[in-house]
């Protein structure tokens, strides 16, 4: 007779003189045991309220060999291996590891009859356990036994591979699996959004051409993802003859169709072609297809980049009479595009809009209108923007903190900029070294040199590692005040640290030492920035000048001025009169002519 287990205890089953340590059988699920004898007795019981006895009695026929985990004996190896006992083998972490083993068993058993949720189970584990050669090999009896699993644990499985880079499994289970119509689709669509999310964008080509050989008819799932590819790969062309194609097979639905005219119109916008992407966006609202934020954001944007400003800002108002304006991404393109053809005020007014609809003012939108303003009307309208922007209630981050002190800075209002950056730091924005370079330069341009470097030390406390403007602010400085170990101890400070001088560095410490007449320094750091490929501008060429003359070097004199013009640079009025006082000085009349005829120079504008 069969007897059955019920319950989801575990069973310890013992032997008194095993050698080894008792084996403990989990089960969660019913399972039945068959043993192959001749006796009455020919199938047992095995049930966790079992007397002691009779668990023994069981036990007698059982015995741990060395090749595997869990094996039995000869006798109840033979034992026929139901689709519930590997169900329970599964549902348990302890012996899930068994699973694949036990369903190996199973199917060599003849009129074995794999159970749908049984082989999902299985797969399930052996991904959560990434035994890939595994599932390998379970695919090969998908076609053997009959038995497909679902279409969402087919999709799960594509997808594990992919995120496990298991590319070659993948290739191998769309073998498999492509030969189910119910299943193909899914996990062709499948394998393509997981090589979306991977941005293995021409893995998604290749997956869909292969669809199409293998004569698998995509879905709107299939043309969106393939279209979306296409588009991260730059090819407008594509994206629009796959949704011509789609359209032609009138494969339309709408939670499908809104997405894939998104994709349309982003990809023809981001190409330059946005009348194009306006012409299928209209085509979309004629087949009563609802727009969402993100297709009238791509609008918005493509105009925005071609500075087509009128068509953007009645794009805008028609997606905000639709409540459907939610992107600060797309207010920065509007920005950016008033500050380009010149209507600021439009930009202020853009910060109103978004204030009025609770949507958060970015830093870079402030940033933007800030810098546009000082760009476009100068500094004074940009300090009156900035104080517009702050009655708003828009509060600055560290860029645009760091623009408007530069702003205050270059205006000489030295109490506002040092104010902004009070506050900057009280808001915790204290590693900006753009904003320590503008304050350490105001300091050292008040004559504050104790307060520069006070802020000098902390700037590098706070970890914000100085860069080449801090140091050009601190030698200027130096400089100018002839602390010349100073200097020197700020350029080897800049050596260590491996941040390379540029010619304003240079300029600083070539004008230091020639102001205190150290003449043959300053031609020794000449030759070193040249050394280096440097080019002279007219301050440096002029500070030169004088030191050529000073030590009467005529020849090296004449050899800068022959350099000023092979690189064109074109000389100012005190350059000009420098050079011609230094050759007249010297008598190379010859030279002065050489120059007056050779040489001309703009005059200031004040």
């Amino acid at each position: 007779m069969a007897i059955r287990s019920c319950d989801c205890s575990p069973v310890r089953i013992t032997r008194q003189k095993f050698s080894k340590a008792p084996i403990a059988i989990y089960h969660s699920r019913l399972f039945s045991v068959t043993f192959p004898s001749s006796s009455p007795r020919s199938h047992l019981v095995i049930n966790s309220k079992s007397s002691p006895s009779l668990l023994q009695d069981a036990s007698k026929n059982l015995q741990i060999p060395s090749s595997s985990p869990l094996q039995l004996t000869p006798a109840l190896s033979d034992l026929r291996i139901s689709n519930e006992f590997i169900d329970s083998l599964c549902q348990n972490p302890q012996t899930e590891s068994l699973a694949f083993y036990y369903y190996q068993k199973a199917t060599a058993q003849p009129g074995f009859e794999l159970e749908p949720q049984t082989l999902k189970l299985v797969l399930k584990t052996l991904v959560r356990n990434r035994q890939w050669s595994s599932i390998s090999a379970i695919a090969k009896d998908f076609l053997l036994l009959e038995g497909f699993p679902d279409k969402i644990t087919c999709c799960k499985l594509i997808s594990s591979c992919i995120r496990a880079r298991k590319f070659k499994l993948v290739e191998f289970l769309l073998g498999v699996l492509e030969c189910k119509k119910d299943v193909a689709v899914p996990v062709y669509a499948a394998a393509m959004n997981g090589y979306n999310k991977l941005h293995m964008y021409r893995s998604t080509v290749s997956v869909f051409d292969r669809m199409i050989s293998v004569g698998v008819s995509p879905d709107a799932k299939c043309y969106y993802l393939i279209m979306e590819a296409h588009r991260k790969l730059r090819s407008a062309d594509m994206v629009l003859s796959l949704f011509l194609k789609f359209s032609s097979e009138k494969k339309e639905k709408v939670a499908a169709s809104v997405h894939i005219y998104s994709v349309l119109c982003d990809s023809l916008g981001r190409s330059g072609r946005a009348f194009e992407a306006l012409r299928y966006f209209r085509e979309m609202i004629e087949k009563r297809i609802p727009p969402t934020p993100s297709i009238y954001s791509s609008l918005i944007c493509s105009f925005a980049g071609i500075r087509e400003a009128e068509i953007a800002w009645d794009l805008y108002c028609e997606a905000k009479a639709k409540g459907l304006v939610r992107d600060p991404d797309m207010f920065l393109k509007l920005v950016l595009m008033y500050v380009d053809v010149g209507l600021l005020e439009k930009t202020i007014e853009i910060v109103e809009e978004m204030v009025e609809m609770k949507i958060k003012v970015t830093d870079c939108i402030l940033c933007a209108v800030i810098n546009g303003y000082t760009k476009k009307r100068g500094l004074w309208a940009s300090m009156k923007s900035y104080e517009k922007l702050k009655s708003l209630g828009c509060e600055p981050g560290q860029v645009t903190y760091a623009s408007i002190i530069n702003v205050y800075c270059r205006l000489g209002l030295f109490p506002n900029a040092e104010n902004t950056f009070v506050e900057m730091l009280e808001r915790g924005f204290d590693r900006c070294v753009v904003a320590y370079s503008n304050i350490i330069s105001m300091y050292g341009k008040n004559g504050r040199d104790r307060d520069a470097m006070k802020l000098f030390a902390k700037m590098k406390e706070k970890g914000c590692e100085p860069n080449v403007w801090v140091y050009n602010s601190l030698l200027d400085m130096h400089g100018r005040l002839l602390n010349l170990k100073q200097v020197e101890k700020l350029w080897k400070e800049m050596k260590r640290r491996g941040i390379a001088p540029d010619r304003v560095s240079y300029t600083s410490i070539i004008c230091a030492y020639s102001k205190a007449r150290q003449f043959e320094e300053c031609i020794k750091f000449y030759n070193q920035y040249k050394m280096n490929g440097g080019k002279a501008d007219k301050a440096l060429a002029g500070i030169m000048v004088g030191v050529f003359s000073k030590i009467n070097k005529i020849d090296d004199l004449v050899k800068l001025l022959n350099d000023l013009k092979m690189d064109g640079t074109r000389f100012d009025d005190r350059l000009y009169k420098s050079a011609l006082n230094a050759l007249r000085d010297s008598g190379l009349l010859v030279h002065v002519k050489w120059l007056e005829e050779n040489f001309s120079f703009e005059m200031e504008k004040t």
